[in-house]
């Protein structure tokens, strides 16, 4: 196994054998667990990889992307993914700020297949990233605009692209710096409260049986914000009401953990008598600071 995988990521560095190697590499990523430092550490590799990348940004907009075009990228970005999860090359891939080179990806808003399936597998790798508690991600990632790209995918995307982009800002939220980074300006809260009730209303008006996954991350990100004294104060008046109505929060009956998040927060923000709906029991939160 090893011999071929070096020989495919040798490969990489020609463009007449790229393609191919890429793809293979890709089928055995999950197979092979050091492919990260492989890739890495081999001459040339990631900036063939990047070159992958780089090469398809004329076809962004106007918006041009093949479906051929978006899965050899899609394979690159695969490989990447890897090297962003391994614990031996995620310092080093973050500090070559290699997440960037995905942004204008994430930037598009065409909602074709091709588009979105590059969209999903570049949000992949950020949520690789934030998988691990890792401070020094939070903080790369607040320096940059990957917030405002993960509320727009929250907003355009599939449900799939959504959940990995809810997912994304709710680990922001859970370090304590990314929490007062959101809360630090009424215009940062409001940006992601505003698409966090947007995503519960079009869960509610869908003809289609609720996510559970991805309201799962939405009901986190919001109890989350509920920790912050201020945030909590003003979600009281900006919190979904569907989230209080029995008949849309049934879709959770067998989500324990989702339930017990959705009380808590109802119980935080005021609605008690919402939070005791749920039959479940949570602690009152602490009294509010006035700001």
């Amino acid at each position: 196994m090893a011999s071929d995988i070096e020989n495919y990521v040798h490969q990489l560095i020609n463009p007449a054998t790229r393609e191919n190697a890429l793809l293979e590499l890709s089928k055995k990523r999950e197979n092979f667990p050091e492919m990260a430092t492989f890739l890495w550490y081999s001459f040339g590799t990631i900036a063939a990889l990047l070159q992958e990348i780089i090469s398809i940004y004329p076809l962004l907009s106007p918006p041009a992307l093949t479906a051929t075009a978006s899965n050899r990228v899609c394979n690159a970005l695969a490989l990447l993914q890897c090297v962003a999860s391994h614990p031996d090359t995620r310092s080093m891939f973050l500090h070559a700020h290699i997440p960037l080179y995905l942004y204008p990806f994430l930037n598009t808003s065409s909602k074709n297949r091709p588009f979105e399936y590059l969209r999903l597998t570049s949000l992949g790798v950020i949520g690789a990233l934030v998988k691990v508690d890792d401070t020094d991600v939070i903080n790369f990632l607040l320096t940059t605009e990957i917030i405002p790209l993960c509320l727009q995918t929250m907003e355009i995307g599939t449900e799939l692209s959504k959940t990995v982009a809810t997912f994304i800002v709710q680990k922001i939220l859970l370090d304590e710096v990314g929490l007062n980074y959101v809360c630090a300006t009424a215009e940062r809260f409001f940006a992601v409260s505003k698409v966090l009730g947007f995503m519960v209303t079009d869960q509610a008006q869908s003809p289609e049986q609720p996510s559970q996954r991805l309201l799962k991350h939405v009901i986190r990100c919001y109890l989350r914000l509920s920790d912050n004294p201020r945030a909590r104060e003003a979600l009281r008046s900006c919190i979904p009401e569907h989230l209080r109505n029995p008949q849309f929060t049934a879709c959770l009956k067998n989500d324990e953990t989702t339930r017990k998040w959705l009380a808590q927060l109802l119980m935080n923000v005021g609605f008690t008598e919402a939070a005791s709906s749920l039959g479940i029991d949570v602690m009152a939160p602490t009294p509010l600071i006035s700001a």
